[in-house]
């Protein structure tokens, strides 16, 4: 047994022989892209859970962010009665998780009690677009660069103050700064151990604009393994931050400093036998190194991202982030290693790719990679023109701009035909109806700011 963090499962049924490991961790991605799940008996998970599965209420894919259920999704309500779902292993993804003694955790696809796939689960989802890149004899590889701000505050002392007065975990900019991020280098170091751990490739970790903000980059990899991995990074790091007595938040807009980003990297490769595993987003004959799929795919995302916006802006507080100068995109351009456009184009021969800027570190990463590729292949199969590269400040240069609300957003996504051609209309309708909980939610909700505005003075 290599010890690289991943486990086969005779790994497991050995380790669990030895008393190394009592406790599974059986989880798949929620709306929210949460890991969600339940913790079984290692001995009950090598005796049956292993080869059945085991079963979950199909609220799970239907409630809000505080697990209310909520009326208006098709395939979960009190009129059906809250049936079940079976979480079936995917043993590919079996892990130890350094973190928790004793553990390991295996993701999970999602179907019915007869059998269907559960379609609007994430990684369904997900895999639905990978399918259609198969087909073309292609597979897409991704990168994700999440964003995170670090709290001195526990989470439970974070939560009775109602997030209010926190002390972030250094007092000034510390992009690219080694002094002051020393300071969380405890917690840092313990989170890129626990993830390499944990079977994935730790790049390394810098610090960023806002006050206590950092990241922590991993190697890419096959799109549904970097957003795996991505669920278990950014559940387990929130664990480790807990066991330091810290918090550590990826929502998108935590204050009106800079927020937390989740630039996606995404390129293709050949898969079939002829050319396996080429690049073929790059020519060497272009004046800019890119192919002309890879034209097609970027004049294709230009195309829908205003459309598919929700996939990768999925919250109210998503939207606070898009700022003009700010880092955060705004303008609907691209460029050649340009920060100001949402997307930008770098690397060279096979490292050649599109960096998608528009997510923050609250997005849902199955659903932005899924839109990602749903965009590129309506560009690729469309032969669609890609429009000459913004050389100058995106910002200033009069492109149109990125949906401003989740409301404008939700209307774009329902209105598209792209939508509903790449991820069915059982699929567009459920994710919408989350959009219109949350606005309804929001809409609601008396905020500090209304108070502070109109208490005395209105």
């Amino acid at each position: 047994m290599v010890d690289t963090g991943l486990l086969s499962q005779s790994d497991l049924e050995q380790l669990v022989a030895a008393r190394e490991i009592d406790t599974v961790i059986l989880a798949f991605p929620d709306m929210q892209g949460r890991l969600t799940g339940k913790r079984v008996s290692a001995r009950l998970f090598v005796e049956e859970v292993a080869a059945h599965g085991a079963e979950c209420c199909n609220y799970l894919l239907a409630v809000d962010v505080d697990m209310n259920t909520v009326d208006g999704y098709a395939m979960s309500s009190w009129e059906t009665g809250y049936g079940d779902m079976v979480m079936t292993p995917d043993f590919s993804t079996l892990r130890r998780l350094p973190w928790l003694p004793g553990s390991a955790l295996v993701m999970a696809d999602l179907s019915f009690t007869d059998g269907r796939p559960v379609a609007v689960a994430p990684r369904t989802i997900l895999r639905t677009q990978l399918d259609r890149l198969a087909e073309r004899g292609l597979a897409a590889f991704v990168g994700t660069e999440l964003e995170f701000m670090v709290f001195d505050d526990s989470y439970r002392a974070a939560w009775k103050s109602g997030y209010r007065d926190l002390t972030p975990a250094t007092d000034y900019n510390v992009d690219y700064a080694m002094l002051a991020s020393t300071r969380m280098e405890p917690l840092l170091r313990d989170i890129r151990l626990g993830m390499e751990g944990a079977g994935m490739y730790c790049e390394g970790v810098k610090g960023e604009c806002n006050l206590g903000q950092q990241e922590i980059a991993f190697r890419y990899d096959d799109a549904l393994i970097t957003c795996d991995n991505h669920t278990i990074y950014k559940n387990g790091a929130k664990e480790i931050a807990d066991q330091h007595g810290k918090s550590l938040t990826f929502m998108a807009k935590f204050d009106e400093r800079e927020g937390n980003s989740c630039h996606i990297h995404i390129s293709l490769r050949a898969t079939d036998a002829s050319d396996d595993g080429a690049a073929v987003f790059a020519d060497e004959h272009d004046p800019d190194g890119m192919s002309a799929m890879f034209r097609s795919f970027v004049a294709g995302l230009i195309a829908t991202l205003r459309e598919l916006t929700l996939f990768y802006a999925p919250n109210i507080n998503s939207y606070k982030r898009f700022a003009d100068g700010s880092f955060a995109p705004t303008a609907i351009a691209w460029g050649m290693d340009n920060r100001t456009c949402a997307l930008r184009v770098v690397g060279h021969g096979p490292g050649m790719r599109v960096e998608c800027r528009a997510p923050g570190g609250d997005v849902n990463q199955y659903l932005a990679v899924a839109a990602l590729i749903a965009g590129g292949l309506h560009g690729v199969d469309n032969g669609l023109q890609l429009e000459a590269p913004c050389a100058g400040n995106a910002y200033s240069g009069g492109a149109q701009r990125l949906p401003q609300t989740l409301a404008e957003s939700a209307a774009l996504f329902e209105q598209s035909e792209v939508a509903r051609a790449a991820f069915g209309d059982e699929v567009v309708a459920h994710y919408l109806n989350n959009a219109h909980i949350e606005l309804a939610a929001f809409n609601a909700a008396v905020t500090d700011w209304e108070r502070v505005r109109g208490f005395e003075r209105l």
